[in-house]
C-alpha cells in the first residue's frame, strides 16, 4: 500500500498496558463485557496515544479518553 502510514507496527500492540493508563484499562475491561473491543491505538510521535474501540456490530467507534470516559462522538478520521 502506497498510503500506508503504519511502519511495521501492529494496530494493537502486544504491550497494550504501556499505552493505557489505569482508568482506560478499567473502562476497557468494563466495555469488553458488553462486546466492545480494542480496535487500534494511534501512537503519534510526541503526542498522547489515542485508544480506539469498536462496538460489537462493527459499525461504531469510540475513544477511551485519558480519564476513562468512553467518547462515542470522537472527532477522529478513520480509514474506510
Amino acid at each position: 500500500m502506497a498510503n500506508e502510514k503504519r511502519t511495521g507496527e501492529n494496530p494493537v500492540p502486544d504491550n497494550v498496558k504501556k499505552y493505557l493508563n489505569h482508568d482506560q484499562q478499567a473502562k476497557l475491561r468494563t466495555i469488553e463485557g458488553f462486546g466492545w473491543g480494542l480496535e487500534y491505538i494511534r501512537r503519534p510521535p510526541f503526542q498522547t496515544p489515542v485508544v480506539v474501540v469498536m462496538n460489537p456490530d462493527g459499525d461504531s467507534i469510540g475513544i477511551l479518553e485519558e480519564d476513562g470516559r468512553l467518547n462515542l462522538e470522537p472527532e477522529i478520521e478513520t480509514r474506510k
